[in-house]
């Protein structure tokens, strides 16, 4: 199951280049425009069985949450730049998500986790390089963004876990993301849509980097921790770091090279299974 929150991860680092095509849109436009397509999509998905989902008044916050995550992410970009925005949104989304579990599931993190969560967050840093400016502002909307994410992440992984179908967990979700995005997308602008590539843009977000997306990770949410799964997402700046190398003709320095090689590492010792202490294999 693992593998399914890697190839959810893999898919959402292909965004950024995807977004590329669509040259010249309002980042805010084309994130509204890819929840709206992704989340009806999951909806369609999800079909019958979002109305047996238990817990739905939770599963409306999740969903104003993901809207929330995508309009504080862009905010802070905006204030702080690229690198800084980022590396702290995405890069403290795994500790909220660690924290948040242990506090709601009793789930207190394991130490492997813990030393390999903040090696992949120093390699998230070290390979999106410096630049911007680390304004107050920018960096709590980025904080509060990796607190959303973690907030609908583990809400998620409760919901799982106590037995809904995971398709349908993520319909809810993102169908009701859709819903508060969808005026957004309108006040933004919609005549880049009406071009080919930019409608082919719209579409690979929403259909690839959300809908297949967060199916693959809604399934392995069933059988990963949480936090072990927002650790692992951490996949996709490597991703598309590596992506902007084969495909834009990007080089990476020696620094963001290592950065690349830490976030390897850590991900991969993240991926292995622990080995049980003694005591409880004797149990077992």
């Amino acid at each position: 199951m693992k593998l399914a929150v890697v190839g959810a991860a893999v898919l959402w680092g292909t965004a950024g280049t995807a977004g590329l095509l669509a040259a010249g849109v309002d980042p805010v436009s084309l994130a509204s425009a890819r929840l709206v397509v992704g989340g009806l999509v999951l909806g369609a998905v999800a079909g019958p069985a979002l109305r047996l989902l238990p817990r739905r008044g939770l599963l409306v916050s999740a969903a104003v949450a993901v809207a929330a995550y995508q309009l504080c992410f862009f905010a802070a970009v905006g204030l702080t730049g690229v690198a800084v925005g980022t590396v702290v949104a995405i890069g403290s989304g795994p500790v909220f998500t660690g924290l948040l579990s242990w506090l709601l599931d009793g789930h207190p993190p394991t130490r492997r986790w813990a030393g390999a969560t903040a090696v992949a967050i120093a390699g998230c840093a070290v390979l999106t390089g410096g630049g911007g400016e680390a304004r107050v502002d920018g960096v709590l909307l980025a904080l509060l963004g990796g607190l959303l994410y973690a907030f609908y992440a583990v809400t998620a992984a409760r919901v799982i876990g106590a037995g809904a179908p995971s398709n349908a967990v993520m319909g809810a979700m993102f169908g009701g993301a859709a819903v508060v995005m969808f005026p957004v997308l309108l006040w933004t602008g919609t005549a880049w849509l009406t071009e080919p590539r930019g409608l082919l843009t719209a579409l690979y977000l929403g259909c690839a980097t959300t809908a297949l997306a967060y199916l693959l990770y809604g399934r392995g949410l069933r059988a990963t921790p949480v936090a072990i799964a927002a650790t692992l997402a951490l996949a996709e700046p490597a991703v598309a770091a590596l992506l902007g190398v084969v495909v834009l003709g990007e080089r990476l320095t020696p620094v963001s090279a290592g950065g690349l090689v830490l976030l390897g590492v850590s991900l991969v010792a993240v991926a292995l299974p622990e080995r049980r202490a003694p005591a409880l294999e004797a149990s077992a």
